[in-house]
């Protein structure tokens, strides 16, 4: 794998992933792993639909869950938007999986504080 220039060593970005369509979420999994093997900074929040992926991507036997583990053994998953996670049903799961409520946008995660500490937000 090719490293980044200098110029893009030093970008970091933030993956929003809304849906929860699974074949859409390979992508954001393969894209934050990637970016950070490249020397990028890159982290993902759940947050709308894609807050009902956590439980199933914590099963061993899901598809994805080698990948979800990676993320997560990477410190790159920032968290689950509470809001969202109570909307459907998931707040034992993301509890149980030890990541962090984001809330500080009436209950949402705010992607002004990602920009404010120079991320590119990326909306998946």
């Amino acid at each position: 794998m090719p490293a980044l220039s200098n110029t893009a060593r030093m970008q970091k970005i933030a993956f929003f992933a809304f849906r929860d369509d699974e074949t859409c979420f390979v992508h954001v999994l393969l894209s934050v792993l990637d970016f950070q093997a490249r020397g990028g900074e890159a982290v993902l929040v759940f947050e709308g639909a894609a807050t009902r992926l956590i439980p199933l991507l914590a099963g061993e036997s899901h598809p994805l869950h080698r990948l979800y583990c990676k993320a997560k053994e990477s410190a790159s998953i920032e968290g689950a938007g509470l809001a969202c996670s109570r909307k459907m049903g998931i707040l034992d799961a993301v509890k149980q999986e030890g990541l962090p409520f984001l809330d500080e946008l009436n209950g949402h995660p705010a992607m002004s504080r990602y920009t404010e500490q120079g991320y590119q937000v990326v909306v998946m």
